[in-house]
């Protein structure tokens, strides 16, 4: 079975050292995440140089702080590095990230995914240099890299997920509860039979925030945490979740963006997080990761550990699921 895994980017744990561990336990990719503080393709390429086999991906870089040029050289250097073992995963991120942190206009979210991937793949895989004349972003001349790197994107809304169809190699939703992925396929589905592709080829790889503990309920509070934060934190986040508990998930965000971080974390039921992540005891949670894999449309869960989890929580998840990836 495909299991990846995503190495947090707090806590004193070191990721490279837990990258290591994923590659010996069985896991075959590690993903990073990037938002502020390190850069995921910088630490990639560290656990490239001290990995063989490992598949290797960024989970995820945006859309807005680099050109596409810059992510096609990005993707292709790292996959060189890697020896073939690269995965470029994208993603929108959120106004607050892109506006804030970047200083980019979060202009035509959809529009300028859509742009940015199709000029990054060809650039990758084009026999001559790239001329493309977007609505957001136009480039001319630029010299083909001659990288098979497989793309995927971090869709969540509709109109995104046709983004996936038309174009990409994979697809991470994150905060789609598992109970609604099916339905949320069908529109990558359609859009990937319109454009002539098979849907069947696209890899879902959705985010799986775990926590493993001899304590069930310090598991569970993690991922209550980590839910919260992100109902709390993005309009996009808090309408993937509403698709199947809208009254909770406004509850939570109205609890957490006044302030009451507590009270918003303890408004996340238990059946929020059995839909949303992986949470329980060893046994308990390889148990519900394998009835993700075997009774949902899942091709390839990332476990997730959330950043609310203590460090010897991280690593005893990692250790815990890494039986389910010899299944």
């Amino acid at each position: 079975m495909h299991l990846g895994v995503v190495i947090p980017r707090t806590g004193s744990h070191d990721p490279t050292d837990l990258a290591i561990s994923a590659e010996a336990q069985g896991y075959d990719s590690v993903w990073m995440g990037e938002l502020w503080g390190s850069s995921s393709v910088v630490k990639l390429s560290e656990i490239a140089a001290l990995t063989d086999e490992v598949e290797l991906g960024t989970a995820i870089v945006n859309v807005f702080s680099r050109t596409p040029a810059v992510l096609a050289m990005t993707a292709a250097t790292l996959d060189q590095v890697a020896d073939g073992r690269a995965v470029l995963g994208v993603g929108t991120s959120t106004p607050t990230a892109v506006e804030n942190i970047h200083g980019q206009s979060f202009e035509r979210p959809v529009r300028r995914s859509h742009e940015t991937i199709e000029i990054i793949q060809r650039i990758l895989t084009d026999d001559e240099p790239v001329d493309y004349d977007g609505e957001l972003v136009s480039v001319s001349g630029v010299p083909p890299l001659d990288r098979d790197v497989p793309v995927y994107h971090a869709a969540l809304g509709p109109a995104n997920r046709r983004v996936v169809g038309r174009l990409c190699d994979g697809w991470l939703p994150h905060n789609i509860p598992f109970s609604q992925l099916d339905e949320a396929f069908e529109v990558v589905e359609t859009s990937a039979r319109e454009r002539g592709r098979d849907p069947e080829e696209i890899t879902i790889a959705p985010y799986v925030p775990s926590a493993v503990s001899e304590d069930s309920d310090e598991a569970y509070d993690a991922v209550r945490g980590h839910i919260a934060y992100y109902a709390g934190s993005a309009e996009g986040y808090r309408n993937a979740i509403a698709t199947a508990f809208p009254e909770q998930v406004e509850r939570v965000a109205e609890a957490w963006q006044a302030g009451d971080r507590a009270d918003a974390t303890a408004l996340v039921s238990d059946e929020m997080v059995d839909d949303l992540g992986v949470a329980g005891t060893p046994s308990e949670a390889r148990q519900r990761l394998r009835k993700l894999v075997t009774e949902t449309i899942v091709d390839r869960p990332l476990v997730t550990i959330p950043e609310q989890a203590a460090d010897d929580v991280a690593e005893d998840t990692i250790e815990a699921l890494a039986p389910v990836a010899g299944d």
